[in-house]
């Protein structure tokens, strides 16, 4: 029986439109280096056997990486959950259908090395895979035009990424869903819509995902 393969996927081809930059997000630079390849040289783990990396089409800042190992560069895809199965279908010429794939955002620089190891390690024998993340600890509130009422948080956790599946049942999810015209916003909702029940593995609340102007100071000061 072949021992699965470990292999991320950075999806990579989004514009980061809520930052009000020219340059896409993955591309600014924290401590002279873009959020991207900070993002990558945390995923250089001896246990991962290859990144591929989805970007646009014509992107014109790739080449400007220095990247810590070799990556597969792929064609991203309208939103994250196409560009997320254009990695899969690539990686699948030269992975196995039960080999382990790790997405995980490219606007996400600060994740520890630690907690990617602790996810691979606690699911390694896993059926279904998992994510890591954290549980909320604020007071939560659901607000519309007409009212606020607060929300239960026992139970409660913040989706972080790495998330981890077999290569074969996540890309088969994804086509599922995409072909019925359903998109997600991650990779376990893709799974929790088939019936699977990933697991939600601790990480830190330091892995935070770059979205407005005032998180490259906090991810400054993590990093």
């Amino acid at each position: 029986m072949l021992i699965p393969n470990y292999w991320a996927l950075v999806p990579a081809a989004g514009i980061g439109s809520r930052m009000g930059s020219q340059r896409p997000k993955q591309y600014l630079h924290l401590h002279n280096k873009p959020i991207l390849q900070h993002t990558l040289e945390r995923l250089n783990l001896p246990a991962i056997a290859g990144i591929v990396v989805c970007v646009a089409e014509h992107d014109p800042y790739w080449e400007t990486l220095t990247l810590p190992m070799p990556v597969m560069r792929v064609n991203g895809g309208a939103e994250r959950c196409h560009s997320v199965l254009n990695g899969l279908q690539a990686l699948q010429q030269q992975a196995q259908p039960d080999d382990w794939v790790l997405v995980h955002d490219a606007a996400r620089p600060c994740v520890r090395q630690a907690d990617i190891e602790k996810l691979m390690t606690e699911l390694a024998h896993h059926p279904v895979g998992g994510l890591l993340a954290v549980p909320v600890r604020d007071t939560m509130k659901r607000a519309d035009a007409n009212s606020v009422e607060t929300v239960n948080r026992e139970g409660l956790w913040h989706a972080l990424t790495p998330q981890m599946f077999r290569l074969e049942a996540l890309s088969n999810a994804l086509q599922n869903l995409l072909s019925r015209g359903e998109h997600v916003t991650d990779d376990a909702q893709a799974m929790e819509k088939m019936g699977q029940c990933p697991v939600l593995i601790e990480g830190h609340a330091d892995n935070i995902k770059i979205t407005h102007p005032q998180d490259l100071s906090l991810a400054e000061l993590y990093l």
